[in-house]
């Protein structure tokens, strides 16, 4: 049975993640039946196998600017889907995963769910590939 892990929307930025295509409720994280990581944000769509996840951690305390709506980060490249400052998971890939943004793959992805822990721990129970 697959698993959705949707966005937490934090109210003060409701109407900017709007605006940036964000679809509450509709977007999120799905792990498939048939071994897919895929994560929406509006029309952006980020998909790779299940065994190309390395790893998954929580972050926290976040600037606005650096993650609300869809981001490349500022030092590497690594991706964000972000709802609101306070929380979410970076997802580590084996292989770089073909860019949704910018103009290098991305070898991580941040977003921010409501059930953290809850995605860290379906990751966890995926093995990746040696």
């Amino acid at each position: 049975m697959s698993s959705f892990f949707p966005y937490l929307v934090d109210g003060r930025y409701r109407l900017l993640s709007a605006a940036m295509g964000s679809r509450p409720g509709r977007d999120g994280v799905t792990l498939t039946d048939d071994g897919r990581f895929v994560a929406t944000y509006g029309k952006r769509r980020l998909e790779t196998a299940l065994t190309n996840v390395s790893g998954a951690h929580i972050t926290e305390g976040y600037r606005w600017w650096t993650a609300i709506g869809t981001r490349l980060s500022f030092v590497d490249d690594g991706l964000t889907f972000g709802t609101n400052v306070s929380r979410g998971v970076c997802v580590h890939f084996i292989e770089r995963v073909p860019r949704v943004l910018g103009f290098k793959d991305h070898s991580a992805l941040t977003v921010t769910v409501e059930d953290c822990e809850g995605l860290v721990d379906a990751l966890g129970h995926h093995e990746p590939r040696a």
